[in-house]
C-alpha cells in the first residue's frame, strides 16, 4: 500500500505540469487535424482503416508520434478517426515527455495512449519503465503496471539549480 501511494506521489511530481496557456493546445487536440507521412499508405473501406509504412510520423495539436507502421481506424459513425495504432520503434513527444516502445495505441476520444512492448517514459532525464504505460495526454497523468516477473522501475533524477541557487 506504501509503495502505491509513494510511486503515485513520485509519478505525479515528475510527470505533472504547469497548466498554462500553452497547454490550451492539448484541451483543443481532439478538434485538430492529423497530419501524418510516411513512404506509403495502402487504404481499406470495407474496413475502414489507412495504413502507413516506412518512416511514419504523424501529428495532432501538441503530440508527435513516429513509428515504422500506423493503422488508422475511421469511425463511419462519428465520420472521424477512432483510434490510431504504431508498430515499431514508437517514439511519441509531447513537449519535454519523451515516450517510447514497440507498440502504442492512441484513442484520440479519450485522449489516452496506451504504451507496451517494454515502454519506457522520459522526461528532464528522469525515467519509469514498466509492462504497460497508460498515459492521459491533456492530464500528464500517467498508470504503468508490472507483470509477475517485473516491476516498476523509476528513476527521479534531482532538479538541476541555476547559477543564482533557483531551481
Amino acid at each position: 500500500m506504501i509503495a502505491r501511494v509513494l510511486l503515485s506521489l513520485i509519478l505525479s511530481l515528475q510527470f505533472a505540469c504547469v497548466v498554462s496557456a500553452a497547454d490550451k493546445t492539448g484541451s483543443d487536440r481532439k478538434n485538430q487535424p492529423i497530419q501524418i507521412k510516411s513512404n506509403s499508405l495502402s487504404t481499406d473501406r470495407d474496413s475502414s482503416t489507412a495504413l502507413f509504412t516506412g518512416k511514419v510520423s504523424a501529428r495532432q495539436g501538441d503530440v508527435t508520434i513516429y513509428c515504422d507502421r500506423l493503422i488508422v481506424f475511421y469511425s463511419e459513425k462519428e465520420k472521424g478517426v477512432d483510434k490510431v495504432e504504431a508498430f515499431g520503434n514508437v517514439r511519441i513527444i509531447q513537449g519535454n515527455r519523451n515516450g517510447q516502445s514497440g507498440h502504442a495505441v492512441y484513442d484520440g476520444n479519450a485522449g489516452k495512449i496506451i504504451l507496451d512492448d517494454n515502454p519506457k517514459l522520459y522526461q528532464e532525464g528522469s525515467e519509469v519503465t514498466g509492462k504497460v504505460i497508460t498515459y492521459t495526454l491533456d492530464t500528464q497523468q500517467s498508470v504503468v503496471t508490472s507483470s509477475p516477473d517485473s516491476q516498476v522501475k523509476v528513476i527521479i533524477q534531482p532538479r538541476q539549480k541555476g547559477k543564482d541557487g533557483s531551481e
